[in-house]
């Protein structure tokens, strides 16, 4: 069913399986039986106190965790409709229809209950999809009084084109509904002087942006940044400022959050909260989140912050004595992230890195174990310090602050806890590593250091054993280089049978063999 496109804001944090269930139980238990009754409208006049009370109950953040639950349920169950049909699945087909029915009024009347105010397009795309809900369940029901195969097979089409449209009109009616939930909190944000009222808009937001870039999409859209950024120009909201710059950091995931940061000159405004020294560390942590997120090297629309380079050495400046004064790990991973990403930005950048003397600060950082304490933290520290080696005053700072020590010991990095996302932390924290070495030991001074501290033997052995390296191929190459710029200083370091296989050949030549011992292990 190539056109059956289903809505692509329906994301929810991953959880235990049991737990879902448990969940979603009470919203797909007898759901059927109970259509009836849950689609009678309430009575205003007669029940005005109950429904009163019910309001009462949610936030708005518990309302759209209830749409958001809803619509993953009905979302599952058109997939599971459309694997259905293929299967000629008939029966399956009319309950699991039944279903999404009754679902999708369950849905529409929870909504109307707990809010307000709706546009009457929103009103208009209700009546659309329960009406085509109730047509494809009547026909549905055709299919399974229906025995000839011939009759069926004609009826398929029409079966995809009906659950294609239900997945159009459910997919834009959840959209205007997200957009109306957004508009309302951006309405209480910017009319609100209640602090209380203001904090839990911007709580509610910030679970908004939780949900995928799509709902970032239309924050930024509907004015979030704008909105934001107005908060963080008022000192009388100051105790708000670190949760409304991690809201602005995760709509500025996307390209629309991007453009509308630039608009409000959102740069100036990050760096003057940096180098105010009045602010709580926290409040500056979460400005050097959002600059990271804005200069994260994984985003293909930085192109136009302009206005960063103006800035840059202010905001650099006040990124090093973050990282030198943090007081938890936490905080060093924030301001040391945003400073490897903007190393990345722009190469001026590390020589004023240089001046800073932030080579010192970041290799003590890492000889205390409470504020470096990840393997995340060691991969912001080792990509700053490979995006400075390719200035040659860098070798005499990484000499001077034991820097070779650090290095030889990230080549030892290993995961504690098997999680996918620390095992690629390690595969980069050792091939960022190696690639210093190999940049550091054009000097003759660091190659030196690096050989009486035996760095060959372990870039060797990462070369030769694949369950060192995580069978990485990254780590391979970074290796292969470093260990060949070390043979050059140091011949005498190596094996004829190493230097015939890892260091005499081609690299691509090496790398082959290397690959190939993986496969042989296997």
């Amino acid at each position: 069913l190539a056109s059956l496109s289903l809505p692509s804001s329906m994301h929810l944090i991953q959880v235990d399986s049991v737990q879902r269930w448990m969940d979603d139980l009470k919203l797909m238990t007898d759901c059927e039986c109970m259509c009836i009754l849950q689609s009678k409208p309430i009575s205003i006049e007669k029940d005005e106190q109950n429904e009163l009370i019910l309001s009462s109950q949610y936030s708005t953040c518990d309302n759209l965790q209830l749409l958001l639950k809803r619509a993953w349920i009905i979302s599952t169950e058109l997939t599971r409709i459309a694997l259905k049909v293929e299967k000629n699945r008939w029966q399956r087909v009319h309950s699991m229809t039944v279903r999404v029915n009754c679902h999708v009024r369950s849905m529409i009347n929870e909504y109307n209950t707990l809010s307000r105010n709706f546009s009457e397009e929103m009103h208009q795309f209700e009546e659309l999809l329960v009406d085509k809900c109730s047509e494809f369940t009547a026909f549905t029901e055709r299919c399974i009084q229906t025995e000839d195969e011939q009759i069926l097979k004609s009826m398929k089409s029409c079966i995809n084109e009906m659950l294609t449209t239900v997945a159009q009109y459910f997919g834009q009616l959840i959209e205007l509904v997200l957009t109306h939930e957004a508009q309302n909190l951006l309405r209480q944000i910017e009319l609100s002087d209640s602090m209380y009222i203001t904090e839990l808009a911007i709580s509610s937001l910030f679970s908004l942006t939780q949900e995928g870039a799509h709902l970032c999409r239309i924050i930024a859209k509907e004015g979030g940044v704008v909105a934001l950024f107005k908060i963080c120009r008022q000192d009388c909201f100051r105790c708000l400022y670190p949760q409304t710059l991690r809201t602005l950091a995760s709509i500025c995931c996307v390209e629309e959050g991007m453009h509308q940061l630039e608009k409000v000159d959102g740069i100036l405004c990050l760096a003057d909260i940096l180098t105010d020294n009045t602010h709580s560390e926290a409040t500056h942590a979460e400005a050097a989140a959002v600059i990271a997120q804005i200069t994260s090297p994984h985003l293909t629309f930085t192109q136009h912050l302009s206005s960063f380079l103006e800035n840059m050495e202010e905001i650099v400046t006040a990124l090093v004595k973050l990282c030198q004064e943090a007081s938890s790990g936490e905080v060093f991973l924030l301001a040391s992230a945003a400073l490897a990403n903007i190393t990345f930005f722009d190469t001026m950048a590390c020589e004023i890195l240089l001046q800073l003397n932030a080579m010192k600060i970041l290799l003590a950082a890492c000889s205390d174990k409470r504020i470096v304490d990840t393997p995340y933290s060691r991969d912001q520290v080792v990509t700053i310090l490979a995006n400075m080696s390719v200035l040659d005053q860098c070798a005499s700072e990484i000499i001077q602050g034991n820097g070779v020590q650090l290095l030889m010991e990230m080549l030892f990095e290993r995961s504690s806890s098997g999680n996918s996302a620390e095992v690629a932390a390690c595969e980069r924290v050792q091939q960022k590593s190696a690639v210093t070495l190999a940049r550091l030991s054009r000097d003759p001074e660091v190659a030196d250091a690096a050989v009486k501290l035996s760095c060959i033997p372990r870039l060797i052995k990462l070369c030769r054993s694949p369950t060192e390296r995580n069978n990485s191929d990254s780590v391979l190459v970074a290796c292969l280089a470093a260990l060949r710029r070390l043979a050059v200083m140091s011949p005498d370091g190596l094996e004829d049978s190493d230097f015939q296989q890892l260091v005499k050949p081609r690299l691509v030549d090496s790398f082959l063999l290397c690959t190939n011992m993986e496969e042989s292990f296997v």
